[in-house]
C-alpha cells in the first residue's frame, strides 16, 4: 500500500486505530493526516450513500463511482457502512469505540449526544480515547447550529475584505483555506493529548472550529486592528497582498507577466529600479503613501519583462519572485525537486494522481497507493470478532 520508502512499522502512529466519523473536508483531513503518520483509520458512513463527499464532483472528476476529489482527503482508509440510529449498528459501532485510540466527527452541536456517542458518554466507555469535534462555530453562541461551510465563515470573519484591491468588492480565497487550517489544529490538539496520554493514561476532548481557525491563521492582521482603534484596514489601490504591509509589497505586472516584491526597503527599490521619483519618499512614507508608491512602481515595472526585473532585483538580494499559474508551476525544477505528487489505485486498478502527505519523517517521504474505500469495504472485516458491550 505504501508508496513511502520509509519503514511502515517506523511510522509514528502505527499501531492506532482512528475512527472518522466525519464528513466533507476538515475532519477527514485530520483523519488522514493520521493515516499519512501511520494509523489506522476506519470511516463510519451511513449504509445509504456514505459520506456525502462521495458524491461531490469537481470539474466533472470521477474515480470508480465516487467523486475523484473524495479520493484525496480519504485515501488509504477502511470503510465501514452503519446506520448510528439502529439499535442493531449503533451496538457494534460503540464496541468498536471501545477498541479506538482516537475518534473524530464534525455533527453539528448536540448531535452525537442524542444518539448517545457524546464525550461524556463516550468517556465513561473508553477513558483512553481522545475525542476530537470539529464545528463551524463552536458549541455556544447564536451562530452554533449556522452551517459550518469554508465560504460562509470567510465572509462573517472578515477574510473576504482583506483579498483584493481596494475597488474590488470581497474577495474569498479560491480554495477551502479555513478547512485545512481547522483540520492542522485538531490533528495538533489530538497529537497533544496522545503524548498526555502516554504520561497520564487519559485521553481527553479536542474542540476546534472554523471560526476560531478563521481568526487564528489572521493573527497577523487581526492583531493590527485590534490595536488600530478598531478600524478596518484598506486595501491597497493596487498589487494588494496584505492591507498593512507597506509599498512595494505586492504583485506587479511586467511587459509579459506578472512578479511579486515581498518586504523590501524602499529606498534600495528606489536605486535598483532608477526611480527618483520613489527615493524622495521616507521609509517612514512607505504604508502612510503606499498607493502613491506602487502607481510608480507600477508603472515602471510595466516596461519591462519578468526577467529583466528578476536579474537586477535578486542579485540584489530582493525579495521577489514570478507569479506561476499551475502549467508554468509544475513544469519548474522547485516542483521536480519536492517530488509532491503521487498516484492512487482504486481496488479496481482505476488510478489518479493526487498530492502526498507534505511531512518527510527521519528524511523519509510518505505516500500511499491506496484510493479511498468503496462504501462499506470493510464492515464485516471491521466488527467480526468485536467483544460485546
Amino acid at each position: 500500500m505504501l508508496q513511502s520508502d520509509h519503514p511502515v512499522a517506523d511510522l509514528p502512529l502505527a499501531g492506532l486505530r482512528v475512527l472518522d466519523f466525519a464528513q466533507f473536508l476538515a475532519g477527514p483531513v485530520a483523519a488522514l493526516r493520521l493515516s499519512d503518520l501511520g494509523a489506522e483509520v476506519i470511516k463510519i458512513e451511513r449504509p445509504d450513500g456514505g459520506d456525502l463527499c462521495r458524491s461531490m464532483v469537481v470539474n466533472n472528476q470521477i474515480l470508480d463511482g465516487d467523486s475523484l476529489v473524495f479520493h484525496t482527503f480519504n485515501r488509504g482508509k477502511k470503510s465501514v457502512a452503519a446506520d448510528l440510529k439502529a439499535p442493531a449498528d449503533l451496538a457494534k459501532v460503540r464496541a468498536l469505540i471501545a477498541t479506538a485510540d482516537v475518534m473524530i466527527h464534525n455533527f453539528r452541536p448536540g448531535v452525537m449526544e442524542r444518539i448517545g456517542l457524546g464525550y461524556d458518554a463516550i468517556r465513561a466507555l473508553n477513558p483512553r480515547l481522545v475525542y476530537g469535534s470539529v464545528t463551524g462555530y463552536g458549541t455556544m453562541g447564536p451562530w452554533r447550529d449556522k452551517p459550518g461551510q469554508d465560504l460562509l465563515v470567510q465572509s462573517l470573519s472578515g477574510i473576504t475584505w482583506l483579498n483584493g484591491n481596494a475597488a474590488d468588492g470581497p474577495v474569498p480565497t479560491g480554495f477551502a483555506m479555513l478547512d485545512v487550517a481547522t483540520a492542522a489544529n485538531l490533528v495538533q490538539g489530538i497529537l497533544a493529548c496522545l503524548v498526555r496520554r502516554g504520561v497520564t493514561g487519559k485521553g481527553g476532548l479536542v474542540e476546534v472550529d472554523l471560526m476560531s481557525s478563521a481568526i487564528d491563521v489572521t493573527f497577523e492582521q487581526f492583531t493590527c486592528f485590534l490595536n488600530d482603534g478598531g478600524k478596518q484596514p484598506q486595501r491597497h489601490a493596487i498589487g494588494n497582498a496584505n492591507p498593512y504591509q507597506p509599498a512595494p509589497y505586492g504583485i506587479y505586472r511586467a511587459s509579459d507577466g506578472y512578479f511579486a516584491f515581498a518586504m523590501t526597503p524602499l529606498a534600495k527599490v528606489a536605486e535598483l529600479l532608477d526611480a527618483p521619483e520613489i527615493a524622495a519618499f521616507a521609509q517612514t512614507e512607505a504604508y502612510s503613501r503606499k498607493d502613491d508608491i506602487k502607481a510608480i512602481v507600477a508603472r515602471i515595472c510595466a516596461g519591462k519583462p519578468v526577467q529583466h526585473w528578476l536579474d537586477i532585483l535578486e542579485p540584489a538580494g530582493i525579495w521577489c519572485a514570478p507569479v506561476l499559474d499551475w502549467p508554468d508551476f509544475v513544469a519548474t525544477n522547485g516542483f521536480a525537486a519536492l517530488d509532491p505528487v503521487q498516484t492512487i489505485r482504486t481496488a479496481a486498478g482505476t488510478e489518479a494522481r493526487t498530492t502526498r502527505c507534505p511531512i518527510r519523517l527521519d528524511g523519509h517521504k510518505l505516500a500511499c497507493a491506496a484510493a479511498a474505500p468503496t462504501l462499506g469495504a470493510d464492515t464485516t472485516a471491521v466488527f467480526e470478532g468485536l467483544a460485546p458491550l
